[in-house]
C-alpha cells in the first residue's frame, strides 16, 4: 500500500518495530502498538505523538491467541487495519550449551511463530473481506538456512518465511499484499546480548527506511544488507556437508 493510514506493529517496544512506529508516525496515522514492557513501549507511544499520530498502545502477550484477536478486533473497530507488521520475536540461543533446552525452544517457536499466526490470521480476516491491505512479517536472513548457532531462533523464522511466502502467492489475486522481512543484524535488544562481530550491523532507524522503502513496491521478499544476504543464499545453496561444515564455525549466540 502507498500510503496507509491504519498500521499495526507487534513488538514495538523495541528494535524494528519501535523505529518502523517512530518512521510511520505522523499526522492523520492510526498507530496500534503492543509490546510486554510497559516502560519501552511507552516511550514508543510518547515519540509518535510528539510526531502528530494517534497512538493506541497495549500490553499483550504475542503469544496468547485470544487476547491477540480480542485486541486486533478492537483495533479495527477504531479504523480498519490497512498495514499490518506481524514483528514481535525473541532470540535466545544456546550460549555454552549444545542446543537451547526444551523450555527455551518452546518459547521462541511460540513467540516467532505461533505470535506471528495469532497476528495475521485475524488481521487477514478482516482483510479478506474488503479485498485490500498489506501483510509484512518479520523473518530473519537466519531463516535461509538452519544455524548451528541458534536452532530455534532460525528454525522458526525459516516457517515465518515459508508460510508467508505461501501466503503472498495464494493472496496475490485478492488484493491482500504479502511481504516477508529477512533482516540481517539489526542494533535491538537481541543484538546487543552478541558478543562476537556482527557483519554490516544496521541502525533500527536504517531498517525501518528499507522496509518502508520496499513494502510500497510490494516486494515480495525484502532482504538486507545486500553483502550479508547474498553471503547467506550462497552458504544454503551449498550442498549439505560443505554447508555444514562453514556453518559450525560460526560463534553460538550468548556464548
Amino acid at each position: 500500500m502507498k500510503n496507509p493510514h491504519n498500521i499495526l506493529i507487534t513488538g514495538a517496544s523495541s528494535g524494528i518495530g519501535k523505529a518502523l512506529a517512530i518512521f510511520y508516525a505522523n499526522k492523520n496515522i492510526n498507530l496500534f502498538i503492543c509490546g510486554k514492557n510497559i516502560d519501552r513501549l511507552n516511550e514508543t507511544k510518547i515519540i509518535c505523538e510528539q510526531k502528530k499520530a494517534n497512538v493506541f498502545s497495549e500490553i499483550i502477550d504475542i503469544t496468547n491467541q485470544e487476547l491477540v484477536k480480542d485486541w486486533i478486533n478492537r483495533c479495527d473497530q477504531i479504523a480498519p487495519l490497512e498495514l499490518v507488521f506481524a514483528n514481535a520475536g525473541i532470540s535466545i540461543g544456546p550460549g555454552k550449551d549444545v542446543i537451547e533446552s526444551e523450555e527455551e525452544t518452546r518459547a521462541v517457536f511460540e513467540t516467532n511463530l505461533l505470535g506471528v499466526l495469532n497476528t495475521v490470521l485475524p488481521c487477514l480476516a478482516k482483510m479478506r473481506l474488503r479485498n485490500r491491505g498489506q501483510i509484512a512479517l518479520t523473518s530473519s536472513l537466519a531463516g535461509y538456512r538452519g544455524l548451528p548457532s541458534a536452532p530455534a531462533y532460525s528454525g522458526s523464522k525459516n516457517a515465518v518465511q515459508a508460510w508467508g511466502e505461501a501466503l503472498r502467492g495464494a493472496l496475490k489475486k485478492t488484493g491482500i499484499e504479502v511481504n516477508v522481512i529477512c533482516p540481517g543484524f539489526v542494533k535491538s535488544r537481541i543484538t546487543e546480548r552478541n558478543n562476537f562481530p556482527m557483519p554490516f550491523l544496521l541502525s533500527a532507524d536504517k531498517a525501518a527506511k528499507i522496509i518502508a522503502k520496499n513494502l510500497r513496491k510490494n516486494k515480495g521478499r525484502i532482504t538486507f544488507p545486500l553483502p550479508l544476504a547474498f553471503f547467506i543464499y550462497l552458504l544454503s545453496c551449498l550442498p549439505a556437508r560443505l554447508a555444514e561444515f562453514f556453518l559450525t564455525k560460526l560463534p553460538r549466540k550468548g556464548s
